[in-house]
């Protein structure tokens, strides 16, 4: 027997959940939500850097960094509990291999009203001269995932009339007279006139199964080496531009700082162009993979020598999905789509947690609502 509703949501990540909660808001008296884990925000939405974007990370796309800015304060504000705020946060421009030079990125951050100062000579001092141009102190924060799961579903269980089931793994969507159907791999299908797919890294791979377009994705296995920081440096966080360089910092949840490098991170590399990149999606063991903080240990060590006693204590890895050609301005526009043949199925694919905004601000504008 086909369930229905008012409207459904795909995936029970940061996104999805935030997506159903303001379908309720917008009038929507019964929505469902269905996760294949066992519980909320344990893929995408945990296995990141855990950095609230202020901006000063994409010096070569203005129109990113602007949103950043903007989604960032709004963030901070409506999810105060599970920010994190106590630390420095370093970043710094490399002499060689950079993109963007010491005096560009000063204007760039003057542009969108980011904040930067010239850090202090005991940090600047930290350094290598010979390989940094200039270091400076700036004003970006971490969140805490564990705390902003709690936050988002304490707010879906105050406003009522949102169901979750977990453990429960879509296989396909289809036409139906009432809208769309969606079809689980235990068989059970629920129906509703409003369906949005917010499955990330699953999105094609439900696609395929259901004769949908594929999205124009390209995928990398991502790790997130979890380390212990030395401790004149542990309330700080590190971000060396704009390059092949590398990122520490907090990650409150597990009282962490996450290690990545633009060069070893991703493990692996590829795009959906046939039937083959998609098994690889589907059947990937993450854990398998061997760890690359030895490499990322050598290349930090060389720009901060200071920072040879930090310590790794394991890996988180997730499928890290961006649009297609991106690499060349490093932009992360938002994707909202619903032109699959199917009325009321829409998909929709953001880089950062705090593009929710940006999302739910187009499928407003697309649902009509």
């Amino acid at each position: 027997m086909t369930k229905t509703y008012d409207a459904i949501v795909l995936g029970a990540g940061y996104f999805g959940l935030r997506i159903a909660q303001n379908l309720r808001e917008s009038g929507k008296a019964r929505v469902l939500v269905l996760e294949a884990e066992d519980t909320a925000m344990q893929r995408a939405s945990y296995v990141n850097q855990a950095r609230v974007h202020n901006g000063y990370h994409y010096p070569r796309s203005i129109l990113t960094a602007f949103r950043s800015r903007i989604s960032s304060d709004r963030f901070i504000s409506e999810n105060q509990a599970a920010i994190k705020k106590d630390f420095e946060h370093v970043y710094a421009i490399a002499k060689s291999l950079s993109k963007t030079n010491a005096r560009q990125f000063e204007e760039f951050c003057n542009r969108i009203g980011a904040p930067l100062s010239e850090s202090p000579n005991e940090i600047g001092k930290q350094f290598s001269p010979r390989l940094i141009e200039k270091t400076w102190l700036a004003q970006e924060f971490a969140f805490d995932s564990n705390i902003l799961r709690e936050l988002v579903m304490s707010q879906i269980s105050k406003l009522g009339g949102i169901e979750i089931r977990f453990a429960t793994k879509v296989a396909k969507v289809s036409q139906s007279a009432g809208g769309t159907k969606v079809t689980t791999e235990g068989g059970e299908e629920f129906e509703a006139p409003i369906v949005i797919s917010s499955l990330y890294a699953g999105t094609n791979e439900l696609h395929l199964a259901s004769g949908l377009a594929l999205l124009p994705i390209q995928y990398e296995v991502a790790e997130m080496a979890l380390v212990q920081m030395p401790t004149e440096w542990k309330d700080r966080a590190i971000t060396v531009m704009d390059g092949p360089f590398f990122s520490l910092v907090p990650f409150p949840s597990e009282n962490l700082h996450t290690f990545s490098h633009v060069r070893y991170t991703p493990q692996v590399r590829w795009e959906d162009k046939d039937d083959s990149e998609i098994s690889k999606l589907s059947k990937r063991d993450l854990d398998s993979f061997k760890s690359t903080f030895r490499e990322m240990k050598a290349d930090l060590v060389r720009y901060i020598p200071s920072l040879s006693g930090v310590t790794y204590v394991k890996s988180i890895r997730e499928i890290k999905t961006v649009l297609a050609k991106v690499d060349l301005s490093d932009s992360r526009p938002v994707l909202v789509r619903g032109d699959f043949g199917i009325p009321g199925y829409y998909c929709v694919l953001g880089g950062k947690i705090d593009n929710i905004y940006d999302v739910v601000e187009e499928l407003h504008e697309q649902l009509g609502l």
